[in-house]
């Protein structure tokens, strides 16, 4: 909590800094990376920093952490910070950053705002900082805790090919991975030009399995970071090659017991889904099961007759999918073309709903369950990459 002097400090000067917080965020990078080069070539995703993304993440935050201090002072954004300390983890980071950052995202901010960035603002933005510092910190600290292990070594003993930009991976740790379904793991690689760039990739089998897989959709390409990773996966790993992966983390995970469940997918959102729904039919779950996917056309839908027979072999789950270009495909049940409606689907009391996708996709069938009547606390998702939904509810 806010002492009440800085309570009252950050309320005011809160739009000041809303407004400026973008450029702020870009001296902060600018400013570590010139004298923190290994940061950027060994922790930071360089895709996202050329295309801005974590600079917007960061962004969003930073303001979204002020914004739930000064609104409800009583209450800690523990849903926020559990998903950056996840990420956290997955990638590396250490207790000792949080300074680095600390030294740079304040010299950014006394450097956009000028004289107005007094003793006391300073003061007052110091304690929401290490607010949020310290709770990351021990947050994830309890999760390297729980996790037991660092980096792995994992062979790949599957490779296929599951659409035309889109390869699965099954691989075997040498240590046997326990996981919720809903994780993801991190890969570590060493690229050409001696960079090491981490990315996270959702699990996409069930926890059941001897092994594990994950799918990697091909994005982007030639000159640019963004997709660099996955284009690296695709044109060099096969079968018996050996990749560098974290422990599983991530908290946006499938719950027990027998709440109805609504699983919404699009694109390549459809893995921690998939793994979703095989742990259901592993387990012989009953549950009323609502799962929806939507795709460019079913030959852009990675591992779509999987889920089909998954679904199929649950006694209480429906499959409903929508593919935007025309639709030929014979399989059952017949798809819808266009972009997914919820409007004739019958939802169940008590709902309880994953999404995974794009943000545009996301929000829209976010939308679509309030007015539905289904409350925004059942209503869960994940973003690949960083989460540009924060701070926008």
């Amino acid at each position: 909590m806010l002492s009440p002097d800085a309570a009252t400090t950050v309320r005011t000067t809160l739009p000041a800094i809303g407004d400026a917080i973008e450029d702020i965020s870009a001296r902060f990078y600018d400013g570590m990376f010139a004298d923190h080069p290994e940061l950027l070539r060994e922790l930071f995703n360089r895709g996202n920093q050329a295309n801005g993304r974590q600079r917007s993440a960061l962004a969003g935050s930073i303001a979204a952490f002020a914004t739930a201090l000064v609104r409800h002072p009583e209450e800690r954004p523990d849903a926020m910070l559990a998903r950056i300390a996840h990420k956290h983890v997955s990638v590396g980071v250490t207790t000792e950053q949080y300074e680095v950052v600390h030294k740079y995202l304040f010299a950014a901010i006394a450097d956009v705002l000028g004289d107005a960035v007094t003793p006391d603002v300073v003061r007052a933005w110091d304690e929401v900082y290490w607010l949020m510092a310290n709770a990351l910190i021990a947050l994830e600290a309890g999760l390297r805790r729980d996790s037991a292990t660092g980096w792995l070594r994992a062979t790949v003993v599957g490779r296929r090919r599951e659409t035309a930009d889109a390869a699965s991976f099954t691989l075997r740790p040498e240590v046997p991975l326990t996981f919720k379904p809903g994780q993801y793991i991190s890969v570590a690689v060493a690229l050409p030009d001696g960079a090491r760039q981490i990315r996270q990739y959702s699990l996409s089998s069930a926890p059941e399995r001897d092994d594990c897989r994950i799918t990697v959709k091909r994005v982007g390409g030639g000159e640019t970071p963004d997709g660099e990773v996955s284009n690296w996966l695709h044109a060099n790993v096969g079968p018996g090659d050996v990749l560098t992966v974290s422990p599983p983390f991530g908290d946006v995970t499938l719950p027990g017991g027998d709440t109805p469940l609504l699983l919404a997918s699009a694109g390549i959102g459809a893995t921690p889904i998939l793994s979703m729904v095989e742990h259901l039919a592993a387990t012989g779950s009953a549950r009323q099961v609502t799962v929806v996917h939507a795709d460019r056309s079913p030959a852009d839908h990675a591992h779509r007759e999987e889920l089909i027979r998954l679904v199929d072999g649950l006694p209480g789950a429906t499959l409903h999918r929508w593919y935007e270009e025309a639709v030929h495909c014979a399989c059952r049940p017949a798809p819808n073309a266009g972009y997914v409606d919820l409007a004739e689907i019958e939802l169940p009391d008590r709902l309880t709903a994953y999404l995974c996708g794009p943000l545009p996709y996301m929000r829209s069938v976010r939308s679509q369950l309030l007015a539905r009547g289904v409350p925004a606390s059942a209503v869960h998702y994940e973003v690949f990459g960083p989460d540009l939904w924060l701070g926008q509810d």
